[in-house]
């Protein structure tokens, strides 16, 4: 397709390869420069022709971009996170956000299942073990904890949450959660607080959506809860999560393990955690399939597309104000 010519895209941040080179073969797109003076030379040229921009939870759209974009009308983000771009700076504005929901929930609910299992059972650190010709000379692997039939608490029982509850719940395992809110209509025990779900389980899984309301909700509070017995997944945000809090208690033996997806400042990794067994460190890869990422990519075209043609949004975090015509 083309895109009308009273409109024009803006690529904002590195996307997934085939949908760079779909913005910028059949849609026009212009890529936002990374110099800060090509940039700012960039803004001032064309800043004012942009309609929409496409990005993802890596990169996002702060406040000040979108004031150099003064006829804005829709970010689209390719992602289901979108703690990146200023919600409120562009509902503000009425510029319109949205992500790609649901398309990814099943393997981000696997990935929590498959930390939840590795970190547990010591299956990383078993084939390291293999690895390093530890097996014939040192013996059997030292004995690792049951998965089935564990004690899970959930922080966020949102789509994901649901998602990765259901699948434990298959395991044996008993579920409870903790959520802005109590859910109705669910076969899992509410618990009020952060801290006191930490203290139930023996698991901690972290599926609460990124931004400033979840900021290291996940506390050092939260982490002696849990305790030397417990362990903590997070395929959420790095951000939900006090790192410093969570590696002092990693190194001092006051946590059994973690099975992390996401950290704070992504792609950087405390260095203290490489060396842990204990740890099981994935490079963000909890919707990292060919299946899903492709799913991904066609929910943010159809989302681009309608916006394009009628000034809405399928899948809307913030509803754009004024239709466009094209």
């Amino acid at each position: 397709m083309s895109t009308p010519e009273n409109h024009s895209v803006l690529q904002v941040g590195p996307l997934k390869t085939s949908l760079e080179q779909t913005l910028s073969e059949s849609y026009g797109a212009s890529l936002l420069p990374e110099d800060p003076s090509e940039r700012a030379e960039f803004l001032s040229s064309h800043g004012a022709r942009i309609t929409a921009v496409v990005t993802s939870g890596r990169t996002g759209v702060d406040e000040e971009l979108m004031s150099a974009l003064p006829n804005l009308g829709a970010i689209v983000n390719f992602g289901v996170g979108y703690d990146t771009t200023d919600v409120d700076a562009a509902a503000a504005r009425g510029v319109g956000v949205s992500n790609t929901p649901d398309v990814l929930t099943d393997c981000v609910a696997d990935t929590a299942v498959g930390l939840t299992i590795d970190v547990m059972r010591g299956f990383s650190a078993s084939d390291r073990y293999v690895r390093a010709g530890k097996w014939p000379a040192s013996g059997n692997f030292p004995l690792t904890h049951q998965v089935s039939n564990r004690s899970v608490g959930i922080i966020g029982l949102g789509r994901i949450g649901s998602a990765i509850a259901k699948r434990l719940s298959a395991f044996g395992c008993a579920i409870s959660y903790h959520n802005r809110t109590e859910k109705a209509d669910v076969p899992y025990a509410y618990v009020s607080s952060p801290v006191e779900l930490a203290r139930r389980v023996d698991v901690l899984v972290i599926a609460a959506a990124g931004g400033s309301g979840t900021q290291r909700l996940v506390d050092a509070e939260v982490i002696e809860a849990l305790g030397p017995s417990g362990y903590l997944v997070n395929i959420a945000r790095g951000s939900v999560v006090d790192e410093t809090a969570l590696v002092a208690a990693l190194v001092e033996g006051r946590l059994a393990g973690a099975g992390l997806d996401v950290f704070a400042d992504e792609p950087n990794v405390p260095e203290a955690l490489m060396g842990l067994d204990n740890v099981v460190l994935l490079p963000h890869v909890g919707s990292g399939t060919v299946e899903t990422r492709a799913a991904m990519e066609a929910l943010t075209l159809r989302n681009l597309d309608e916006f394009l043609a009628s000034g809405r949004l399928i899948t809307p975090v913030v509803e754009p104000a004024v239709a466009v015509t094209g």
